[in-house]
Parts: C-alpha cells; structure tokens; sequence
C-alpha cells in the first residue's frame, strides 16, 4: 500500500535493502515505479539462472563444461545489466516529470516543453526496451541449461523463465504508456520491434515451465 511519506535520500538501487527498496517504491514519488520492477525482475531471472548454473559443475557435468561455464558468465552479465537498467529506468522517469512541470505560459514556452517531454518520453522507453532484450536473451540461455541442469535444481529454471517473463511484460507496459507521445517514426518502429518480441518470451518460458513440471511431476 501506497504511503504519503517522502522516502529517506535516495542512494543507489544496488545499495539499498530490500526494505529500503519498497519503501521507496511504496512511497508516493514517480520513481521507482514499475520500470524499475521490471529490471529487478530480469536481474532475479538471471542470477537464479547463474545459480543452476553454479550446481552443474564437477565431474558429473564434465561434458557440458563449456556450455555451463559460458551461461555462468552471460547470466552475471545480465544481472548487472538488469540492475543498472532498473537504476536507469527511475533516473528516464524522474526526468519525464520534471519536463511535464516545465512552463508553458508562452507559445515558445509551450514549444520546449513539448521537446523536452518528447525526448524525455523517448529517454524513458529505453531502459524497458532493454530489458525486454534481457529477459529474451535470459529464456534462451535457460533453453540451453534445461538439459544439461543440475536434476535437484531444474525448478529454478522455471523460476528463472517465470521472473523473466514478469520482466517482459512489465517492460512492455512501461514502453507502451511512453510510446503514446513519441512521435518519432524511427524511435516508435524501434520500440514497437521490441513490444512484440515480448509475446516470443511469454510462449518460451511457458515451453520451459512445462517441459519443468512434466519432469518432476514424472
């Protein structure tokens, strides 16, 4: 539940706890908001992945040595990347704000205003476009760990298709309320390629989750 109270002064993302982080995001200030949701989404999705990974090593596993260790590396990329995403994404929306509360008493005024929300909007979208990018390149990695995982573990691959389809679809509501006032054509056709990638994902991580359950429901 929403709260009337201004949040401490903010720090970084990657700093806060856990309870510092939904206070803020309870709170009732634009941002963090539910782009930032997203990144944190795609961040869990990845370091669970990484997780599976890391319990798939040893002399068992010998044969997928290579395949483990390169989703190791891609899914600590990711994590990072989600994390400074979901960061991005509250500093894109804060500033959308600021441009709304610009003046617009005069033609000219009114004239900047509109720009600077146009780019602001435009600013916005990119951090949830990315991590509709992220989540993707998440799913795909987990299709390539499913059979070669840990057996004890397999589930957190479901979790892990699961959290990144929470961050793909989050992130593209975020893109879709941002591209309503882009009018750039290049800018709209960029992030419109990436809200239909999102249905992809959301049909993957259901092959995953199903392929999961089918195996420790046997």
């Amino acid at each position: 539940m929403r709260n009337d109270q201004s949040p401490p002064a903010e720090r970084p993302l990657r700093d806060e706890t856990i309870d510092g982080f939904l206070g803020r995001l309870a709170a009732r200030v634009p941002a963090p908001g539910g782009g930032a949701v997203a990144g944190l989404h795609a961040a869990q999705a990845a370091a669970l992945l990484g997780m599976v990974a890391r319990y798939s090593t040893g002399e068992k596993y010998a044969a997928h040595a290579a395949l483990v260790s390169r989703v190791t590396a891609a899914c600590d990329d990711l994590c990072t990347t989600a994390v400074t995403l979901a960061e991005d994404d509250a500093r894109a929306f804060t500033a959308v704000t600021d441009a709304y509360r610009l003046p617009r008493g005069t033609d000219e005024e009114k004239a900047a205003r509109s720009a600077a929300i146009a780019r602001a909007l435009a600013a916005a979208a990119t951090p949830p476009r990315e991590v509709i990018c992220t989540a993707l390149r998440t799913v795909e990695l987990a299709e390539e760990l499913l059979p070669a995982a840990n057996r004890n573990v397999i589930s957190d691959v479901a979790a892990a298709a699961e959290a990144a389809r929470a961050a793909a679809t989050t992130a593209r509501i975020n893109v879709e309320i941002n591209l309503t006032g882009i009018k750039d054509p290049l800018v709209r056709a960029e992030l419109t390629e990436a809200v239909h990638r999102v249905d992809v994902i959301t049909a993957r991580a259901d092959q995953i989750t199903a392929a999961v359950r089918k195996e420790i429901a046997s």
